[in-house]
């Protein structure tokens, strides 16, 4: 249930319908929130989400933002380079009450409303830490996700509640560490799947189509995973660099230089080399990956 401290939940209108824009409305929907507008690029992907709320809301297309009902929170949840231009579109709108915006961009912080902040709005960022693939069933998808929140103190703790309501967690860090924390987020997850992508190269040139390969592959990934929730990543590393295997990081470069696979063979010496880092000293594998 809503949190019960509040006396009412804030009216919202969401910015930007893509997957998070509707999963959001239809969770905030769902949990007792009244949402106000939705508005989209195209006025029809805003009718879209709408059609997915029990309750009457107003859709508009970009171009019409400054006709928006008031509301006591807009969250913006537009791609970020459109972020600022939406701030500036706000800007020019005559709120009747204390009114907060947050956008969802993990990269970028609060500082990028600093129009609205102008005006006296209270400003923030709230980010969830996964990847949202489905847009109806908006609470399910959001359930259990962790949240970085930040931007001035009212700001915090309106997201904060926000996050509780839909059955998150929520963590705050510095408006400036936001491009890092991002960053952070890319390589545990993108860059994970990029590197799953090499992966199933490899296996290719074993003889392996990408389906079987996929499917071998990935209860590897997930047994590390499941080892990585209970332990430090010095502890979670198996395998050959844990091992200090010599012979077979030799047998390793060679096949990879035979097959002719320059990226693989890349990102081998180089995470090679930080799995070193997490293990016992072994400066005859450091020497051999540096001089590939």
């Amino acid at each position: 249930m809503p949190d019960a401290k509040r006396k009412e939940n804030p009216e919202v209108s969401i910015i930007g319908t893509g997957r998070l824009g509707t999963a959001l409305a239809v969770a905030l929907a769902g949990r007792g929130y009244s949402i106000q507008s939705l508005v989209a690029r195209r006025v029809q992907n805003a009718r879209k989400a709408a059609n997915l709320i029990d309750a009457r809301v107003q859709v508009l297309a970009a171009k019409q933002l400054r006709a928006l009902l008031p509301a006591d929170l807009f969250l913006i949840t537009v791609p970020d380079d459109q972020i600022s231009a939406v701030a500036r579109e706000l800007s020019k709108i005559n709120a009747d009450r204390k009114v907060t915006a947050l956008h969802t961009s993990g990269a970028l912080s609060s500082d990028v409303l600093a129009p609205l902040r102008e005006k006296g709005w209270h400003t923030g960022s709230i980010h969830p830490l996964m990847s949202v693939s489905g847009s109806s069933d908006g609470e399910a998808s959001l359930r259990g996700a962790f949240w970085s929140v930040e931007g001035d103190r009212s700001a915090v703790r309106l997201g904060k509640a926000i996050v509780k309501d839909l059955g998150g967690k929520s963590f705050s860090i510095r408006s400036e560490d936001k491009p890092l924390y991002h960053a952070a987020a890319v390589m545990s997850s993108g860059n994970v799947v990029a590197l799953f992508d090499v992966a199933l190269e490899m296996l290719g040139k074993c003889g392996l189509d990408r389906k079987t390969a996929r499917s071998i592959l990935v209860p590897l990934i997930a047994s590390t995973v499941r080892s990585l929730e209970t332990k430090d990543p010095a502890q979670a590393l198996t395998g050959t660099f844990s091992r200090g295997d010599v012979e077979t990081v030799k047998r390793h470069l060679a096949a990879l230089k035979d097959n002719k696979l320059v990226e693989a063979l890349d990102l081998y010496r180089l995470l090679g080399q930080r799995s070193l880092k997490l293990t016992k000293d072994q400066p005859q594998i450091t020497r051999i990956l540096k001089s590939v």
